[in-house]
């Protein structure tokens, strides 16, 4: 299940080499409204809408990343490339009865989500089998989005990672299948970091697949501080590019 994108189509490919029978239930992205309302009840109006114009900065920067992005497909042997062998069907959302109806049609052994909306309780309690979820940030300290930037910022660098986790109810807080350190380079930002991460992840993410079609996962509960993530504002995005040379 995906909202699509270089990043999880890397994610899809990688596991088309390895089974046969890979399909992609395709969400429709949320709305810039709906994640701005979602994160203001959350966070406040101020701070959600600099996060909205962090992202849409990164947006813009994504030019400048294409090089980098290249580096990491080549290094990964990663595809990032729509494939058209593999079936979609399209869904409104991983939440929506059709979409329920499509995971009854299919019959999968197992469900990965790469970059969808949260899926809700009673999606979750409806499904015939293990859900997993790729994140690209080392959880339980950096649960959310932009795990590899914040780990960055708060001079975590061994904790530049990436976790295949099963889900819960939580946001990222279910137990820990493996877990992928690596290290950027000079020229990765925070348009790139999540590239990198997923990147690096796809070994140990086919590896989870396996062992859910086996019947053979062991699922660890990783301690310590336990911190939900959301992109940086603007202004603390620009603070640290110039201060700590972390963009």
């Amino acid at each position: 299940m995906t909202a699509g994108g270089p990043n999880p189509w890397m994610v899809i490919n990688a596991l088309a080499r390895h089974f046969p029978s890979v399909e992609v239930l395709l969400e429709q992205p949320e709305s810039k409204g709906e994640i701005f309302r979602r994160r203001a009840r959350r966070l406040g109006r101020l701070a959600a809408a600099g996060q909205m114009a962090t992202m849409a900065a990164a947006k813009l920067m994504r030019g400048a990343a294409h090089r980098r992005m290249q580096e990491i497909c080549k290094a990964f042997d990663a595809d990032p490339r729509f494939n058209p062998d593999v079936p979609v069907t399209a869904v409104s959302s991983i939440n929506s009865p059709e979409a329920l109806e499509a995971v009854r049609r299919i019959a999968p052994g197992v469900i990965l989500l790469a970059s969808t909306r949260l899926m809700s309780r009673a999606m979750l309690s409806s499904l015939p089998c293990p859900v997993l979820n790729l994140h690209a940030g080392i959880n339980p300290a950096y649960r959310g989005q932009m795990g590899g930037y914040w780990s960055l910022v708060e001079k975590d660098r061994e904790n530049f990672g990436a976790t295949v986790h099963l889900v819960d109810a939580g946001t990222d807080t279910g137990a820990t299948l493996y877990q992928v350190r690596t290290r950027p380079e000079p020229g990765d930002f925070i348009s790139t970091y999540p590239m990198l991460l997923t990147a690096a992840a796809l070994p140990a993410t086919v590896r989870a697949v396996e062992d859910a079609m086996r019947g053979d996962m062991k699922p660890q509960t990783q301690h310590g501080a336990s911190s939900l993530r959301f992109p940086p504002p603007l202004w603390s995005w620009l603070l640290n590019g110039l201060t700590k040379r972390i963009w």
